[in-house]
């Protein structure tokens, strides 16, 4: 026990350390030892049936981990995350039916030779958030790889479906408790439990929208976490029990966060998220409007001359893997005296952070990166606001627009800087939430239409 309580005093530590770039590291390490504790503990203090297989299985599993942590690009991130939770949710529905199936082995009958009621509940609680956990994670993977469209799939009655199939879950964990025979003779129920429950993940995030991903990300984690917990309680494990209450929590404080972020309620998120209604409003048709476009040579001479350049990094700037060049250009622009400082919004790319991870592998200084509610306030002091990549979290329709699909987002005040310089592959396409930018088209803007990689590569070599 003590073990564990050392175990989770690292967990706890490693949150805290994850909270931000500059301790990131620290906090991945402590996360380690943690785990390390933990396995050992489990290990040593339980009768282990064949150590050389569970030794066999973790090697293997170190294996694959290593080759895909160094293989996966920074931009595949967010995908990958969904992915590992899957993994997360798929395992506690396994161990869910294997201590179904072999309860003597978990400890779990009573003394007429059932499984004890909580032990049901848990059992089922675990299986029903653990299959929801997979199969969601499942279809962020695919939205956030782009295997599946990132926009809103919304199905004709889905919050009656979706209610409807949730209380059939709560209904089918609670006859399965009271299930007089400890559900030797109901063995549906379980497995009803977790069809229904893999159905449900399925249903739950097909309707949210690209913008929303970020919070699905997170919520997705909480999720996993709860299962781990769920399952912790059927192992009679202290570890699983505190990690999975740990991530689960922090989860879904951070969801909690990124819903205040973007001015919208969790439950608003899971209904249906944003872009439901861009079908409708969003890119195609309508008349061309006006805008200008520049060089690479014209913004190079602007961010010389400039004495405050305030830079807005977006998921372009991920995909084009433009971050290192960013930061070749920060440091010309630096050696001139030109004050240049990265504005960061919760919810920018397609995972929490995901701009502070990119800004970090290229060594950009923490003391540079601002968020949202710190630095919103300068651009009415800055010369030029170079947005790269991003689009929803400078759109000013979320503050102005009330049938827009992002109305109510707070976002960065690009409109008030001197001059905007716009980095965009081409104007035929919007953001993942589906909407136009008026920043495209105001006076003081110049899009700067290419690949965001080789559009800053090729400022650098134009700054004298």
């Amino acid at each position: 026990m003590l073990a564990y309580l050392i175990a989770g005093v690292f967990f706890i530590l490693a949150l805290r350390g994850l909270s931000s770039p500059a301790s990131s590291r620290t906090g991945n390490r402590n996360g380690m030892i943690g785990m390390v504790i933990a396995v050992v503990t489990t290990l040593v203090t339980h009768d282990i049936a064949n150590i050389v297989e569970i030794g066999i299985a973790i090697l293997i599993g170190a294996l694959i981990g290593v080759t895909i942590a160094r293989r996966i690009a920074m931009t595949a991130m967010p995908e990958l995350v969904a992915g590992f939770h899957s993994l997360v949710g798929l395992a506690a529905v396994v161990v869910g039916f294997a201590a179904w199936l072999n309860p003597g082995a978990f400890g779990i009958l009573n003394d007429t030779g059932v499984i004890l009621p909580i032990s049901r509940i848990e059992l089922g609680l675990g299986i029903a958030i653990g299959a929801i956990t997979f199969s969601g994670s499942v279809i962020a993977f695919l939205k956030l790889s782009g295997r599946m469209s990132g926009s809103p799939i919304l199905l004709p009655a889905r919050h009656v479906i979706n209610l409807g199939t949730l209380a059939a879950i709560l209904v089918l964990i609670g006859v399965y408790a009271v299930s007089p025979d400890g559900g030797a003779g109901e063995g549906w129920f379980v497995i009803a439990i977790a069809v229904l429950a893999f159905i449900i993940g399925f249903l739950l995030i097909i309707p949210i929208g690209g913008a929303d991903m970020p919070v699905v990300v997170s919520m997705l984690n909480s999720y996993s976490g709860w299962a781990a917990a769920a399952m912790g309680f059927t192992l009679g494990n202290t570890a699983m029990i505190i990690t999975g209450a740990l991530v689960g929590a922090s989860g879904a404080i951070l969801s909690y966060i990124m819903c205040r972020a973007m001015n919208r309620s969790f439950l608003s998120v899971i209904a249906g998220g944003f872009g439901a209604a861009a079908a409708s409003g969003a890119a195609g048709g309508g008349e061309q409007r006006p805008y200008k476009t520049g060089s690479a040579e014209d913004a190079a001479f602007m961010l010389s001359q400039a004495e405050k350049v305030i830079v807005i990094p977006g998921y372009g700037m991920a995909v084009a893997q433009a971050q290192h060049a960013l930061r070749e250009m920060t440091d010309m622009l630096e050696d001139k005296g030109v004050d240049v400082k990265f504005a960061i919004h919760p919810v920018a790319g397609r995972m929490p952070g995901h701009m502070n991870v990119l800004l970090a592998e290229a060594n950009v200084s923490y003391d540079k990166v601002f968020e949202l509610e710190d630095i919103n306030s300068e651009f009415a002091q800055a010369d030029i606001a170079f947005i790269i990549g991003a689009n929803d979290v400078v759109n000013p329709a979320a503050k102005t627009d009330r049938a827009s699909p992002i109305y109510g987002m707070p976002v960065f005040d690009v409109d008030k800087a001197k001059q905007v310089f716009f980095i965009k592959r081409s104007m035929g396409g919007v953001g993942y939430a589906g909407v136009d930018n008026d920043v495209f088209y105001m006076d003081q803007t110049v899009m700067l239409l290419s690949d965001a990689k080789k559009m800053v590569e090729e400022i650098v070599k134009s700054i004298d």
